[in-house]
């Protein structure tokens, strides 16, 4: 069994936690916080056997063999450091860090301490999106020219960190990673250049953005993200040949299909999304792999320097 160690009591622990447990080697074994008590309720909550106060408690503990660390945004390239130094292999929440620097100086740690390092992604995991791929792959729409994400998470503002820039909070920061990592995934596209806008006030990072990435291809995305309004969110991939379109794309369980042949829908239902990329970070391990060859370096530092790169332009604007 690969035994995991939990770094956060955020909202997303649950879930992952469950996925855990679906995988088939997975096992939760201790879970850390700031304050004992907050750890001490969430482990009993969700039956983990062991609770501690601190993050360096957690890192000691030699039964753990990988951690998966939760933390709020600012605190991701610090506690995942910390791991690492401490010999722990580390799967970090997105966005992976806040700047290039930071991402690059993670992986080149983990590989100088012969440690496995990956971004949690969940949506390059999902059955669907392997689906997505293959038919990208097989040229069912032809070739890709044009991309399009739309994302509303009204339930952002709820975050209390999430209007704070210094604590890497806005949209983008929140979920960008989702919709600019998808598009390299199933294309295999290389970001060239990059322009967007944003709705952010002085003071506070954005509520809504708008984001537009050029391929080295010549192939165009779209990501718009908004926290100031509820509505379908959803990802269209057009090719010259016909359409794909995904329905929450980052838990997908359906995708349309429509060209000039046929329109069809496939459906690959899961009780939950995260078990796929916990099934694969336990294969990475028991095949001793100190980098996914999906969620690879590359794709994860491709996004956090474009991330970076729009914040810049948007605090200088």
């Amino acid at each position: 069994m690969i035994k995991y160690g939990i770094v956060s009591t955020a909202s997303i622990v649950p879930r992952f936690v469950d996925g855990v447990r679906a995988s088939e080697q997975g096992e939760v074994v201790a879970i850390a916080a700031r304050k004992l008590e907050k750890a001490q309720k969430m482990a009993k909550d969700l039956a983990i056997p062991k609770a501690y106060g601190s993050y360096v408690e957690l890192f000691a503990d030699e039964a753990i063999d990988i951690v998966y660390i939760a933390t709020y945004n600012k605190g991701h390239y610090p506690v995942a450091k910390e791991a690492l130094l401490a010999g722990k292999h580390v799967l970090l929440e997105k966005p992976f860090t806040l700047t290039l620097d930071e991402g690059e100086e993670l992986f080149a740690l983990a590989q100088a301490q012969q440690l496995f390092i990956m971004e949690a992604q969940k949506a390059v995991f999902l059955p669907i999106t392997q689906q997505v791929k293959k038919w990208i792959a097989e040229g069912f729409i032809g070739s890709v020219k044009y991309m399009k994400a739309f994302m509303a998470f009204p339930a952002g503002h709820a975050i209390p960190w999430f209007h704070s820039l210094e604590s890497g909070g806005g949209a983008l920061y929140g979920s960008g990673s989702y919709p600019i990592e998808y598009m390299q995934y199933v294309t295999n596209g290389k970001i060239e250049e990059v322009a967007g806008t944003s709705v952010m006030k002085p003071g506070f990072s954005d509520s809504q953005c708008d984001v537009s990435i050029l391929f080295e291809d010549g192939m165009q995305g779209n990501i718009f993200i908004t926290t100031n309004f509820a509505s379908n969110s959803d990802l269209v991939i057009y090719g010259d040949k016909g359409r794909i379109h995904i329905p929450h794309f980052w838990r997908a369980q359906e995708a349309t299909l429509t060209n000039d042949n046929e329109e069809k829908t496939i459906h690959l239902p899961h009780e939950n999304e995260f078990v796929f990329e916990v099934d694969h970070v336990n294969e990475c391990l028991t095949n001793r792999l100190l980098e996914s060859p999906i969620m690879t370096e590359d794709l994860t530092l491709q996004t956090v320097e474009l991330v970076e790169k729009m914040y810049q332009q948007w605090e200088q604007d």
